[in-house]
């Protein structure tokens, strides 16, 4: 299915041997095809996956984007989307001119009892203030109204320290023995 995008992008790169020249004797490995990489760079931009989702034992996901990088800067990856985006209307017809994309998640207008509750929203609103607790404030302008001043740590009004029960005098009962 991708022989006819391969035999067009390939005529596009330039020719590379099968060793990077750049390395030393002895200490390389032998390059992957840029067909391997050529599909699986395809399925990455078809399916939207991840390049982790596409690497396998045949090629890395280091490997799809280091020879994606070099594509870039050899400027042949934009050819490569013209080519894409050519065979795709010539199969299935795509007239970019009459698509919109949104990807915003908002809450609809309309709304109403059949949209339901926001995934997103946690109703953490003014009517969730000082509902700890059981403690209750009223919320808004005016007199009156707002959160109380806190109290002071120290003073008439703080508590006396908790104190601890020793360790030995806490209750535990002892387990069951079982028959």
């Amino acid at each position: 299915m991708t022989e006819p995008l391969w035999d067009q992008f390939a005529a596009l790169l330039p020719p590379r041997g099968e060793f990077d020249p750049t390395h030393p004797w002895g200490c390389h490995r032998r390059r992957i095809a840029d067909r391997v990489v050529f599909d699986k760079l395809l399925q990455v931009l078809r399916f939207g996956c991840p390049y982790q989702g596409v690497s396998d034992s045949t090629c890395s996901a280091t490997t799809i984007r280091d020879r994606r990088d070099e594509w870039i800067r050899l400027g042949v990856f934009a050819q490569l989307r013209r080519i894409a985006l050519d065979a795709y209307d010539r199969i299935v017809g795509l007239l970019l001119d009459d698509v919109a994309v949104d990807g915003a998640i908002t809450k609809a207008p309309g709304g109403g009892e059949v949209a339901g509750p926001s995934p997103v929203d946690r109703r953490k609103g003014p009517e969730a203030i000082g509902t700890r607790r059981g403690i209750r404030h009223p919320t808004g302008p005016g007199p009156g109204r707002g959160t109380p001043p806190r109290l002071p740590a120290t003073g008439p009004h703080s508590r006396p320290p908790r104190r601890s029960r020793p360790a030995a005098r806490r209750h535990h009962r002892a387990p069951r023995r079982r028959l």
